[in-house]
């Protein structure tokens, strides 16, 4: 499971005296090592260490990034153009912290980004040690890897967003998503509504996703991703289910009687479901990829649960939006802008479930209060 897309640079883009002036060092700083990583993908087709399998992928990558702009309608920049070796295992790491008895992520508030359940960082340990801070404050906190993210089309006159060691290894349809995906947040960008966006480029991914598995993959491409789609969306069907349960608790009369003992006695019911659940839908699956959600699992709580949401939640309505605006790429970027630009999350989401008739239940909420420049829960 991917995580955020992390807009790490977001903060750099207008630093201001109330701000964490150590954090923004360390976005803008990690960025810049990135792009001093990166090299134009000609120069490492050229270079003869560059191994064959790299090669390889660096071709395919440039044919999905052509296809992104002439089927997809997604810009035609110098992103994904060049590539970086970062010799580490993550672009970024993201930190998300949430309360015992809620799915509301904490938020923090950047220049352009605007207020986002997510923290970001370059470093690993730097990212735990923010986790660690969080938990004093008594939240639920999860750290995971993220293999890229987008500068949303700001960094273009650097040379764009480069292909990443971090995700150039995936399979086939796996790397057409990424990068689909990654561009999509270029056409457009909701400052502070992140299960919008994320919503939205998910979308695109999957729409996108299918289409170049269709008419440009070959037969082993499309049998590898089916398989793992399957399980994908086995398990975000059964994380769906986990969520409303959730919430069901996290609504129940126990917690409006702030009666935390059976609450937690819920919580913990839900959570030992969720598991034992996943335990036997794995036993249907096949293949490398069969344990690939069980770190996930492990480690789950409910800033895990949160932070998946935002992929998820409104993806079906932007599909259907698709659909309605007859499976065309303008059309449905002008549309997606139309109601990207209502001022408040409620009315995009009111006019969201209007135009494709998906009632839409919010199962987080993302709350913004001010403490000293930084914002939480």
């Amino acid at each position: 499971m991917r995580g955020l897309a992390a807009l790490a640079l977001a903060g750099t883009l207008g630093l201001t005296g109330c701000a964490d002036l150590g954090y923004y060092w360390q976005s803008a700083n990690g960025h810049l090592g990135i792009l001093r990583a990166a090299k134009p993908v000609p120069d490492w087709l050229a270079d003869p260490s560059t191994s064959a399998a790299l090669k390889a992928k660096l071709e395919l990558a440039q044919r999905i990034r052509r296809f992104a702009s002439s089927e997809l309608g997604l810009p035609d920049n110098r992103s994904y153009t060049s590539y970086a070796d970062l010799h580490r295992a993550a672009a970024v790491w993201n930190v998300v912290a949430a309360p015992p008895y809620s799915l509301t992520l904490k938020s923090w508030c950047f220049p352009v980004a605007g207020c986002v359940g997510y923290r970001g960082y370059y470093d690993e340990a730097a990212a735990k040690a923010e986790a660690e801070v969080q938990k004093t404050h008594g939240l639920e906190v999860a750290v995971y890897p993220v293999p890229a993210y987008s500068t949303l089309g700001w960094m273009n006159w650097a040379g764009g967003d480069p292909l990443l060691s971090t995700f150039i290894g995936y399979p086939e349809g796996e790397l057409a998503r990424i990068v689909f995906h990654e561009l999509a947040h270029q056409v457009l960008y909701v400052s502070g509504d992140t299960v919008f966006n994320e919503s939205y480029a998910t979308a695109v991914e999957r729409i996108g996703g299918a289409m170049w598995l269709q008419r440009e993959a070959g037969e082993a491409a499309r049998r590898e991703y089916a398989q793992f789609d399957a399980q994908r969306q086995d398990f975000r069907a059964l994380a769906l289910n986990t969520r409303r349960a959730l919430t069901q608790v996290y609504e129940s009369p126990e917690a409006k009687a702030k009666d935390w003992t059976k609450v937690e006695a819920l919580k913990q019911a839900a959570m030992a479901d969720f598991r034992n659940r996943y335990a036997t839908l794995k036993t249907a699956w096949t293949g490398p990829r069969q344990n690939a959600y069980d770190g996930w699992v492990a480690r789950a709580n409910n800033a895990a649960f949160g932070a998946q949401g935002a992929y998820d939640d409104l993806v079906p309505s932007f599909e259907q939006l698709f659909e309605r605006q007859g499976r065309d790429w303008p059309r449905f970027y002008t549309e997606v802008r139309r109601i990207a630009a209502l001022p408040t999350d409620a009315e995009r989401r009111s006019a969201l479930q209007a135009a494709t008739g998906i009632l839409h239940t919010r199962l987080d909420r993302t709350e913004h209060t001010h403490n000293n420049g930084d914002h939480g829960v």
